[in-house]
């Protein structure tokens, strides 16, 4: 699980469900006293409304955390939580507009006012609406289609005779010694070493193989599929966001990229790509 391939959308479902959430422990309706219902009083309100859209908002941070997420009767799992997200919204509207359903008759026979809408009901409106906005705009909306957490940047080159450490989502390189702590020629931070293959280096061109290209280290804004070399439609991989990958190879505007298990692919949708 990748959370850095979420976006900034299932940001927002995760802010709605945890409001829902709290939601359903407020009052249903107004009133005074200890007695006061809240929505896990009512089975059938609490998993319509507020346990479908937290199930919902669940589903949908799988299916983007998960590079393989599985399905659910011929679903995918975030198709099933916009779902479920939208039952929900559904349900608290329809609640809200009538709460007591079949007991205003009771109320009105006895003579007596039915009670006022409380904050559960309507915070749990407002958590499901949004929720379910969150869960149908995000693929559509490019603000929210951005990284939640932004990708961690490869380590810059350390000093003469630093350990440079190895950062997030590619090889460090190892600083040797020889007898006396004298770092070797040819060594990392010594003049004239060569840095590892695509390996991004401050102030230093990598090293150039045959053509113009160069390999260098890139990063996606949001889950991309990278697809065999041989033209095949089906997808090898995925690249999240947040990992540093390897460009080996330029074919038109696609990239030929290498994942950290070694597979290599073509990325076909370049557009946006961070470079390191």
């Amino acid at each position: 699980m990748n959370i850095r391939s979420l976006t900034r959308g299932d940001g927002v479902v995760i802010g709605a469900a945890v409001l829902l959430f709290i939601a359903s422990f407020l009052a249903t309706f107004d009133g005074d006293g200890d007695d006061i219902p809240n929505a896990w009083d009512n089975l059938g309100l609490v998993m319509s409304m507020y346990v479908a859209g937290i199930a919902g908002a669940a589903l949908i941070v799988l299916a983007r955390a998960l590079p393989r997420p599985p399905k659910a009767a011929g679903l995918d799992l975030g198709q099933l939580g916009v779902a479920l997200t939208l039952f929900s919204a559904w349900t608290a509207f329809w609640t809200i507009i009538d709460p007591m359903g079949a007991f205003d008759d009771i109320f009105s026979g006895l003579g007596g006012d039915e009670p006022d809408t409380g904050a559960g009901l309507i915070l749990g409106l407002i958590a499901a609406l949004l929720l379910a906005a969150a869960a149908v705009a995000t693929p559509l909306v490019p603000a929210l289609k951005g990284t939640l957490v932004p990708a961690a940047r490869p380590a810059a080159p350390q000093p003469y005779g630093a350990q440079p450490p190895g950062g997030y989502g590619y090889p460090g390189a190892q600083q040797q010694a020889s007898f006396g702590g004298q770092p070797q020629p040819g060594q990392p931070g010594q003049p004239g070493q060569q840095p590892f293959p695509g390996q991004p280096q401050q102030g230093q061109p990598a090293p150039a193989p045959a053509g113009d290209f160069s390999p260098f280290w890139f990063a996606v804004p949001v889950p991309r599929p990278l697809f065999p070399e041989d033209g095949s439609p089906t997808p090898i991989a995925e690249l999240a966001p947040g990992t540093w990958y390897l460009a080996v190879e330029q074919r038109g505007p696609a990239l030929v990229a290498q994942t950290q298990d070694g597979r290599r692919g073509v990325l076909q949708d370049t557009s946006g790509i961070q470079r390191g």
